[in-house]
């Protein structure tokens, strides 16, 4: 069979769940197939499935290929059918086979334009399917699924899990439930175009440019930064390209006079003439020392910037965001990140699941950032679980297993028989407590027994929520269990913790359980960092906090303010000037270190060029500030570490990547080596950033050079 049909309707046929659709009519048609083969066995949907019945669904745990036959009708060609590779237990007849897939969840576009190619290695196919600009791989999967950009399957593509897609420049991937979503991958500006095509037109398409990627002021006021966003920044530069489809737009957008040959330019353009050093992941950094550094040919790093930029400040902005309410919580206190539903869309939500615990975070609500980056997922049920109770009688699970006798027993006979117990000891009326809430909370913990954590405030703390809990959570201790806790959405945090836990002392008390007095209380209710601080000035007894938008939003400064400057063309450096000093350049390459003092404090961070030797420990160096001439320092070290490395260069990485539990390790020990006063809130300490005497007077020389004279008359 010809590989190179044009595929016009590729569709799967996705019924809900994971189940064989087998189509009696369909397998009629089909040379050599019985009734009775298993899954993983040749199967074609013919043009005339529509109209044949689904006769026969089995469950089955994986989704399975059914398809290819040994020879393929002449119809199925004409009708343009759609053809699928996939890589398991492919056919052994070569190329020549056929393969279609039976899927799940729903009937879903997949890609209507170009054909599926097949390139053959050994006896195992491997797809590529090329795909117009923007087009999104379909879910194989009716659960929160990845959607990316993308040109080709990666190699472990399989039908039994989500298809993991090769992602295309600097895109990104996102959730989503059961549809297609349009994801935008970080956008090159139009004017960088612009300014590429007037580099090219002006025969500075070889000149080698350095660029300074870092920023200018520490965000919320703080005297701190957590870099983060390197590994999705290489990741852009491992696929730095233009498509032809990026190439043919660009073609419709641009002026029409613009010449051929500087499209041609652009198609062939990488990134394996650029090189980059940048700071690790994780590290607390500080205004005016380069995060990163990108050197290669002009009109290409000038096309780096705005996605460069893009990949940058929001995941630090969201990682100091992250770490600054840990320093509010405090070490001991589990953060969540509930931000998924009041993030700036799926990317959004999902870069900020993966940055707030980069920043110190323990756990997300966001199922898919847990399954992306292997954060752990936390989480309860909501006020309309409870509110979609009424009575007692609509509890359908009766029993649940005793692991104490190991037998099926009624659950809620022993909620009923603890609610008596319980009345007298916390002081409620049986008959003034929600019976819709204790169903919800019955229900709940027959469906999570080991997991049992209730939220509490949908009615009253006091009077019918903390009541129903205990009277829930001391029948599933009857029945072996051990519950986790409540959840307050609401009201006075403070008193209703406090409240909360003399309840939970009480009972531990009156039934010997010390556990039942360390149960966890976790808060959320639109909490922000101030909100912390003044629960703490207040007391309280909350073990766990649950925060969304103002975590994820960054609402108390809404961008970082990177900026991307141009330091040095042609090993010539460049400054730019201005009347307002914190916006003039440092100029050329430069190379910081970080130096430490006697008790593992970090003290200030030198800027030097590349021909200076580095400081060495326990000798003195002199150390000033970039712009103010009378303030300057003689810093002996106890400790000095080199901040930059060379992470790309030749088209290859160049350093390891950590993981990013290792990353959020690394950011908390950063943050440790600060003094307390460069973290407190109100009023930090400044850290010193500082240059070298040469780098300082270089720099000042540049200045005079390129600032004009001017004239009295």
């Amino acid at each position: 069979m010809n590989m190179d049909i044009l595929v016009e309707d590729h569709e799967f046929l996705l019924p809900v769940g994971f189940r064989e659709i087998l189509c009696q009519g369909c397998r009629g048609e089909v040379e050599n197939v019985s009734a009775n083969q298993s899954p993983g066995r040749p199967y074609l949907l013919t043009e005339e499935h529509e109209k044949h019945k689904l006769v026969e669904e089995r469950e089955n745990s994986r989704i399975s290929v059914l398809a290819a036959p040994k020879r393929v009708p002449r119809e199925f060609l004409e009708d343009r059918r759609s053809v699928y590779w996939v890589d398991r237990e492919p056919p052994k007849a070569g190329p020549n086979g056929v393969t279609v897939v039976v899927a799940t969840a729903r009937v879903q576009e997949l890609a209507r334009h170009r054909p599926p190619v097949t390139e053959w290695k050994g006896d195992r196919p491997t797809p590529v399917w090329p795909v117009r600009k923007g087009a999104l791989k379909a879910s194989a999967a009716p659960r929160l699924l990845d959607l990316c950009l993308h040109k080709e399957p990666h190699p472990r593509y399989q039908f039994d899990r989500t298809a993991y897609m090769q992602v295309a420049p600097g895109a990104t991937s996102a959730s989503a439930s059961g549809r297609l979503e349009d994801l935008a991958k970080p956008r090159i500006r139009e004017d960088k175009i612009t300014m590429a095509y007037a580099y090219w037109k002006s025969g500075k398409m070889n000149d080698t440019a350095v660029f300074d990627l870092y920023f200018r002021k520490n965000p919320f006021r703080g005297e701190f930064t957590v870099f983060a966003g390197l590994e999705e920044c290489i990741k852009f530069l491992q696929n730095f390209r233009f498509t032809k489809s990026d190439i043919e737009y660009l073609k419709r957008v641009l002026p029409s006079d613009i010449e051929d040959e500087f499209f041609i330019y652009l198609g062939n353009l990488n990134a394996d003439k650029v090189e980059m050093i940048a700071i690790d992941e994780g590290t607390v950094v500080f205004p005016k020392v380069p995060l990163l550094s990108i050197s290669g040919p002009l009109p290409v790093v000038q096309l780096m910037e705005t996605p460069l930029l893009n990949l940058v400040n929001y995941a630090s902005l969201v990682a100091t965001n992250g770490m600054r309410f840990r320093l509010a919580a405090g070490s001991e206190k589990i953060l969540l990140e509930f931000g998924l539903r009041r993030a700036q869309g799926p990317d959004g939500a999902l870069s900020a699941s993966r940055y707030c615990y980069l920043g110190g975070f323990d756990g997300t609500s966001n199922v898919l950032a847990g399954k992306l980056y292997n954060i752990p997922v936390r989480g309860t049920h909501a006020h309309a679980f409870v509110t979609s109770f009424s009575e007692l009688s609509e509890v359908k699970a009766k029993k649940l297993l005793n692991l104490k006798t190991n037998q099926m027993e009624e659950f809620t006979p022993t909620c009923q028989k603890w609610q008596q117990k319980l009345a007298p000891v916390l002081d409620f009326l049986v008959d003034q407590v929600s019976q819709g809430e204790l169903a919800a909370f019955i229900s709940y913990a027959t469906a999570f027994p080991e997991g049992f954590l209730a939220l509490i405030d949908t009615y009253d703390v006091i009077r019918t929520g903390l009541p129903n809990f205990c009277t829930v959570a001391m029948a599933l201790y009857e029945f072996g269990y051990q519950p986790r806790g409540i959840r307050l959405d609401s009201g006075d945090l403070s008193y209703l913790s406090t409240e909360v836990r003399v309840t939970f002392k009480k009972v531990a008390e009156s039934f010997e359980l010390p556990w039942f007095a360390k149960l966890t209380i976790v808060a959320s209710n639109d909490i922000n960092e101030d909100t912390i601080h003044s629960l703490n000035q207040q007391g309280h007894e909350i073990d766990s906090f649950g925060i969304g938008t103002h975590l994820v939003t960054c609402q108390k400064q809404p961008a970082l303010g990177g900026v991307y400057k141009l330091v040095e063309i042609n090993n010539h450096a460049r400054i730019k000037l201005s009347e307002d000093v914190e916006k003039v350049t440092i100029p050329g390459q430069k190379l910081a270190y970080r130096l430490y003092g006697q008790d593992g404090n970090a003290l200030v961070d030198l800027m030097l060029r590349p021909n200076e030797p580095p400081p060495n420990p326990n000798k003195r160096v002199l150390c000033r500030h970039p712009f103010m001439e009378t303030k300057r320092a003689y810093v002996s070290p106890a400790k000095v570490v080199r901040l930059h490395k060379t992470y790309w260069k030749d088209g290859k990485l160049q350093q390891d990547l950590p993981t990013l539990t290792e990353l959020r390790s690394k950011a908390l020990k950063s943050l440790q080596s600060l003094r307390n006063d460069h973290k407190r809130v109100l009023n930090p300490t400044p850290y010193k950033v500082s240059v070298s005497s040469a780098l300082y007077e270089f720099m000042h020389e540049l200045w005079m050079e390129n600032a004009p004279i001017g004239e009295l008359s």
